[in-house]
């Protein structure tokens, strides 16, 4: 088992935007439904390719491989990665309860625990003005939630 690391900074009402976020289903049969029809299509075009966070955090393993920040094999070496990405944005964050270290801290912690038994992690945080931050930590070989998804190729930690 192995973890790993993905990130992702954009507009909010890019990440709002929940079609480029979902993976695409099986088409919709019926076609007076033109809204799921537009849906399907613009998922079917875009989650492949698109860097914004998947719904669903296991759902980062069907992004490319060059999406990955940086894989682990211990859960504190993806923590120690994880409070780093918080420590850099912490400043920037909207919200004080956001910036406070302990808070922070735990986060990373309650993260480490998380991996150990195979589990996923998914942070995002409001940063001043109208961007978002995400950060996620995906178990990969098999993930948990989703043990069908095949593993992206492994790329030494950072």
């Amino acid at each position: 088992m192995h973890h790993h690391g993905y990130t992702w900074l954009g507009e909010k009402r890019t990440f709002d935007k929940e079609s480029t976020r979902r993976p695409p289903g099986q088409a919709p049969t019926a076609t007076s439904e033109q809204e799921v029809h537009e849906r399907y299509r613009e998922a079917v075009a875009v989650f492949p390719a698109s860097d914004v966070p998947p719904v669903q955090t296991a759902h980062w393993l069907m992004k490319p491989a060059s999406a990955v920040q940086g894989t682990w094999e211990e859960p504190k070496e993806a923590g120690a990665w994880l409070g780093r990405q918080l420590t850099d944005f912490a400043p920037r964050f909207a919200s004080a309860h956001d910036r406070e270290a302990t808070r922070l801290v735990l986060l990373v912690g309650a993260a480490v625990e998380r991996l150990a038994w195979g589990g996923d992690v998914s942070l995002g945080h409001y940063l001043r003005g109208t961007v978002f931050h995400s950060v996620a930590l995906v178990t990969c070989s098999p993930n948990r939630s989703e043990p069908g998804l095949p593993c992206p190729t492994r790329q030494p930690g950072s």
